[in-house]
């Protein structure tokens, strides 16, 4: 019987080495980890995921994103079968975004946040993932690997302007209740992971490890 192929995608400028704890039946499942290319200038994100597609390599295979990066193999979904698609400490639409990234849409206050900023690394933490930076700064120094300024920026505007506003319900969405960059508040339609925050990537592996084969099997899962 042939394996399953599940291609993990890590969020917004992290590397794959935040699915390090995730461990998969090795008889049933062959992992795969995708990693940030620097966009093309003026590139859309429609066309950044059509040619991260171009590094799948098998037939249905499960696509599994985290973040941003959930946000990313939605879109790739677009163009090639896939057998399931999973978001964790994701959006299934610009609609479970809450305000104040609707307000930087609005506002464009966005483009204020100056290069130096996002490059550095205790800045861009507070920037991106909340106030309780001092206890995960070390955490973000070993993951956040992505310092490229045109992909930085590209990678927040690609996130505050994403435009899809209707849901895809093939889509399984997986969502920490304590996640404070995406509020579960806006979040509908999710396997909720009690205790789970943005991070659960990281902290809720060994529910990840027990319920994802589960999920892409179609079996119950524990809650």
């Amino acid at each position: 019987m042939d394996k399953i192929p599940v291609y993990f995608m890590p969020g917004l400028a992290a590397s794959s080495a935040i699915f390090e704890r995730i461990r998969l039946p090795e008889s049933e499942f062959e992992m795969f980890f995708l990693e940030w290319e620097i966009p093309k200038e003026k590139e859309s994100l429609s066309n950044y995921a059509k040619r991260m597609v171009g590094k799948i390599k098998h037939e249905n295979p499960v696509l599994i994103g985290v973040s941003f990066g959930g946000i990313l193999v939605q879109e790739m979904k677009r163009f090639i079968p896939t057998r399931k698609v999973i978001i964790i400490s994701s959006v299934k639409s610009n609609l479970e975004f809450p305000k104040r990234i609707q307000i930087a849409k609005k506002t464009k206050a966005y483009k204020l946040i100056p290069v130096s900023f996002a490059q550095n690394i205790e800045s861009f933490a507070r920037f991106s993932f909340g106030k309780k930076v001092n206890e995960r700064l070390k955490l973000y120094e070993k993951f956040l690997s992505v310092r490229n300024e045109h992909y930085l920026d590209w990678a927040i505007e690609q996130v505050v302007l994403w435009d899809r506003n209707v849901v895809d319900h093939e889509v399984v969405h997986l969502h920490g209740d304590v996640d404070d960059i995406f509020p579960i508040k806006n979040i509908e339609d999710c396997i909720v992971v009690k205790g789970g925050s943005h991070i659960m990537i990281l902290t809720k592996y060994k529910w990840l490890n027990l319920n994802l084969p589960k999920i892409i099997l179609g079996q119950k899962y524990e809650v």
